[in-house]
């Protein structure tokens, strides 16, 4: 590994505590992007099916129905059989479901304030090019 890489992976390892530091706060560990965007859908919307779920987010009700178990199972969301149509059920986000997503973004907005004050407007503008380079061609 060249000197550059080393300190990159350095500084990108202490990045990366920061932010695990800040998830394990919220007992999220496991929780993938897609289900936190499953959460963050369902608690915009106050309530859902597993079938407008799997709709807005254009996959099979199969394929929604391992992620919703797994936030069902780890008390992220809530499901509750419709009263008036005992085949339907609704989803909703819980306490635990809530404070991931406020948490997540309170975060996210705290270290984009704060970067805004370390660096330039230049620099952030260059960060946020190179950032969004790296994003679009990684592949995890």
């Amino acid at each position: 590994m060249k000197t550059i890489e080393k300190e990159f992976f350095n500084t990108f390892t202490d990045f990366q505590c920061l932010i695990l530091a800040h998830m394990n706060r919220g007992d999220i560990n496991g929780v993938t992007a897609a289900h936190y965007n499953i959460i963050e859908f369902i608690l915009r919307k106050e309530t859902a099916t597993g079938k407008e779920v799997a709709t807005a987010f254009n996959i099979s009700q199969a394929a929604i129905s391992k992620q919703l178990k797994f936030l069902i199972n780890h008390d992220f969301i809530i499901q509750k059989q419709d009263e008036s149509d005992r085949r339907k059920y609704h989803l909703s986000v819980t306490e635990k479901g809530r404070f991931i997503i406020e948490n997540s973004e309170t975060f996210r907005k705290n270290i984009t304030r704060q970067t805004a004050v370390i660096l330039s407007s230049q620099e952030l503008e260059q960060f946020n090019h190179l950032l969004g380079k790296v994003l679009a061609h990684l592949k995890l």
